[in-house]
Formats: C-alpha cells, structure tokens, sequence
C-alpha cells in the first residue's frame, strides 16, 4: 500500500485557508490552498483517514491518472488502455461524469462520458446513470484528468443529525466556523439560538476527538483499494474525558427536542445543556468563560429583516452585560443586523455560501 496519488479536498468557497489549517493540525503535511480546496500527496490510507477526520471537507477525491487527448477517437482508445483495474472492482456499478472546456479540442461533455463509459462496459465494468460511486473526469487543455470521489455522500451527512430546522447549517460550515473563532476544543461554547443544535454538537465532538466520520459509510470502501481490516484498525479510537459542558437554547420547543435526539445520536447527550427560553433570558453558564457562537434568523432567509433588529439588539445587550471576558462569533448575510447588537466586532473576513446566500462571520475578541 506504498501507492502515492493526488488528493484534493474540496471545501466550501471562502474556507479553503480553514481546511488547510484543519489538514495540517490532522498531520497531513505538505498540503496546500489551491481553487476550491487544499490539495496533498499521500495513499489510501491518507483517503481514509481524511474521509474519517476532517470535519471541513466537502469531499475527498483522489486523481487516479491523466493523459492527453486531442479527439474523441484518442479519448476511446487510451480509456480502453487505462488501468481501471488498480481503483475499481467489476461487482461495483461507477457513474461518469465529464466536465470540458473551451481550451479542448474536445468540448462535448456528453459524448466524452459516452467513450469512457464504453471503454469501462467492455472492460468488463458496470456503469449506471444511478451508481452511487462516481468518475469524475475533466478535460482541461487537451488533458483529461481521471479523479474518483472516495467519499460518496457529502462529508457534512454524518449520520447523527436526523432531525433538523429551518435553513440549518451544515455540519462541515458549523466545524469551520468553530474554527475560525480560534475553537479548539478546549473551552464551553454556547448557541443562543441552536436550532438543531449542530454548533453545540459540533463543539462537543471537537473537544473529545470524536471522528466526524464514525457512524457512516463511504465509497472508497467499495473500491479495489480498500483494506477491511486496516480500516477497523483506523477507526478504533477511545475519546479522552472531559469536565466542558456545551450549551444550547431556543425559543422552539421542538428545535429543544431535536436538539436533544441529534445530541444523543452522536453520543455528546451528557456533555450538552440544551433548553427552551428566548434570547432576552439567556444566563451565563457557571465556569470559566468561552465562546458564544450562533447563525441567528436573517430576513432573506427567515423572517421579516425589519422584525429582527430587535432580537439582535437584544442578544448584543445580555451578552455585554453578562458574557464579561468570552468571544462571540454571529453568522448572518447582513451587516447592519450584526452591528444592531452594538457588539465590537473585527473587521469580517470573506463571504461564505450557505442556504442560497452570502453569508459572514462577526467575530468580536474576549468581551
């Protein structure tokens, strides 16, 4: 298992700098920024163990080969001499998907996919429109470059959250977020306005070392690559004791009651304090301070954006006055509601997508 390939870790545009960091803090040195996520060399064991680890990751792809094609008629006969044999297994149907562009002589998409997928068929291969395990090739300059998509489902689907709210944050955003406030998992965090509870969960595994990827399957397990028993062995891990505690709350009962069941399904029920009550009667928690993070309403999303200065004028003033010496960090797609809490925050950093907009994280240092 000495083989050496790409791996590209795909992340959510504006957080590729906070990937690299969580990539290096997880021991994969040598890994880089490039356009849309950090890119590394390693082995299949390096695939897993991303798979398994990196709570930022979209996805993790591994660029199996690539070779230069100048027509179509090119394209079929070196797909037909690719050795597929060394990633894919002839039991596992693989889905083809092609991506071109002007700069290739080949510019049709679909009849590309169709020359590789004939290429695959009589090589003795399954290929369905519907396979769950995806080829992804793209032909950039007359070079087609043959990468797999190792993970299968997007890594933010960890299996725990089952009950969710409305426009809730992805569990890899929640992850990176926590980051970029400087979380590392060493003090209380609290979300005022929890929803599904993911901030608070997240935290919680961040701070006992849970691995993101421990409750759910992946594609690469279904690759030629793949070592049962390695995996197991890869997988075992004892999360150290904690004395942190993790908070949430909300007006909504029933987010109250999801909150608790995602908590408890992955397995962070005793480490949380989840309750029902609105912004203006939130307490702080005894212990030592940390930090307070959120991704309250904002009109374009829920709401009527003239409704909510309120809330966020009100959310602003408890935590002046009773969150003395902790760090606040609000997510939201408009700056004036942010700055309706009146809190001191640094200046933002880049836009991050989510739920169909723009959104940014106001952070403020120690209150």
């Amino acid at each position: 298992m000495t083989e050496q390939f790409e791996i590209f870790l795909t992340a959510t545009p504006g957080f590729e700098p906070a990937l690299l960091a969580e990539a290096q803090s997880c021991g994969f040195s040598g890994a880089t920024v490039t356009q849309g996520g950090v890119q590394m060399t390693g082995g299949w064991p390096d695939v897993w163990r991303a798979n398994l680890m990196l709570r930022g990751a979209t996805r993790v792809l591994v660029r199996i080969g690539s070779f230069m094609a100048f027509h179509l008629a090119q394209l079929d006969k070196r797909a037909h001499k690719f050795p597929w044999a060394d990633t894919l297994r002839p039991d596992v149907p693989v889905r083809v998907e092609v991506t071109t562009n002007r700069k290739s002589k080949i510019y049709h998409a679909g009849a590309a996919a169709q020359r590789v997928e004939t290429a695959l068929k009589e090589n003795g291969y399954q290929v369905s429109a519907e396979a769950d395990l995806v080829l992804k090739l793209r032909i950039d300059d007359n070079r087609v470059t043959i990468s797999i998509d190792t993970s299968g489902e997007s890594l933010h689907k960890r299996g725990h959250k089952q009950g969710i709210g409305k426009a809730p944050m992805r569990e890899t955003l929640a992850s990176l977020f926590l980051r970029n406030c400087g979380y590392q998992g060493k003090e209380p965090v609290l979300d005022p306005m929890c929803g599904s509870g993911t901030f608070v969960i997240e935290a919680a595994e961040m701070a006992v070392g849970l691995y993101p990827g421990r409750s759910r399957s992946f594609a690469f397990e279904r690759l030629a690559s793949f070592d049962q028993t390695a995996w197991d062995t890869l997988r075992q891990h004892q999360p150290p004791p904690t004395d942190l505690r993790f908070y949430g709350s909300d007006r909504d009962a029933g987010a109250i009651r999801m909150s608790r069941d995602n908590a408890a399904r992955a397995g962070v029920a005793e480490l949380t304090t989840l309750d029902t009550f609105p912004v203006d009667a939130l307490t702080r928690p005894d212990g030592a301070p940390g930090l307070v993070i959120c991704n309250p309403p904002y009109g374009d999303r829920i709401g009527n954006p003239k409704l909510l200065f309120g809330l966020y004028a009100s959310l602003g003033q408890t935590l002046k006055t009773q969150f003395q010496g902790w760090r606040v960090g609000i997510v939201t797609s408009d700056a004036a509601l942010a700055n309706a809490t009146g809190l001191p925050f640094k200046p933002k950093g880049a836009p991050v997508p989510h739920g169909g907009l723009k959104v940014w994280l106001f952070q403020t240092g120690k209150l």
